[in-house]
């Protein structure tokens, strides 16, 4: 089956689980079909779904990860010890787990094709991690708090797992209180990374973005949480600091080269 031929099927099965859009019919482009499909996956509530629907999704996504071009942790280089900074789609990212930066509700974003985090990674690992997340949230009884972490598997994705926090919102005027809650996830994302024994993890910039933490704290938060953990624990866990845009690249080369020349 080719993957337009996959793709077609998984836009027909989705629009049929959605009588609302009974009149939609499938674009003929390809990127039209790509953006369709994926906005009918974002609103798709955390339903059982058939072995023939997941057998035809996985392989599509694996199939277009693997077109996006796959980077592998042992592909980078250390700027420190242990620690890495890389560039790029963290859904092509292949390590032990990649950090979510999520909501309380944990079940991902509904919003179509919205371009957060969040959004991309539910996309491309599949209807499987709402569904996970849904059965961790329906046992837990109450939303995710601010600072902590859950782990699922990844299913599609090139990572093994990902570790899901939620970071705090900035209202106004940035507070110690904000960046302790920051630095909190990283700290409860490297806790329970190692206890289900991964060795590597990839950041993203947690609370940037739509949450409003300011970029250059936030990255000053996270390296400085992430070194302390690991001097304070003697780890050995491997830490990715993952961004996307160029503005956080820079701002964490230049904290990383100066946090290199300190030590030495």
């Amino acid at each position: 089956m080719t993957q337009t031929e996959r793709r077609r099927k998984l836009i027909a099965a989705l629009l049929k689980e959605q009588p609302q859009y009974y009149k939609i019919k499938i674009p003929s482009s390809e990127q039209e079909q790509k953006t369709l499909l994926r906005s009918l996956f974002n609103i798709r509530m955390p339903l059982p779904v058939t072995d023939e629907f997941l057998m035809i999704q996985d392989a599509y996504l694996q199939e277009e990860i693997r077109q996006k071009g796959i980077t592998a942790i042992s592909d980078l280089k250390p700027v420190q010890k242990g620690i890495y900074l890389w560039r790029g789609d963290i859904t092509t990212l292949q390590c032990d787990g990649i950090v979510n930066a999520a909501n309380s509700k944990m079940l991902g974003c509904f919003h179509p094709n919205h371009g957060c985090i969040d959004n991309a990674i539910h996309t491309f690992a599949g209807v499987q991690l709402r569904l996970a997340c849904a059965e961790l949230m329906r046992r837990q009884g109450y939303e995710e708090e601010t600072g902590k972490a859950k782990i699922t598997p990844a299913f599609n994705l090139p990572s093994r797992y990902v570790l899901h926090t939620v970071g705090p919102i900035i209202h106004g005027r940035l507070t110690k209180k904000d960046k302790e809650l920051l630095a909190s996830c990283y700290r409860s994302c490297l806790e329970l990374a190692e206890q289900n024994g991964l060795k590597s993890i990839a950041f993203c910039c947690i609370s940037t973005g739509e949450f409003h933490f300011p970029n250059d704290k936030a990255a000053q938060t996270a390296i400085e949480t992430v070194k302390r953990y690991k001097e304070q624990t003697n780890s050995k866990i491997e830490v990715i600091f993952n961004v996307f845009k160029e503005l956080d690249y820079n701002i964490y080369r230049k904290l990383l080269r100066t946090d290199s020349q300190t030590e030495k």
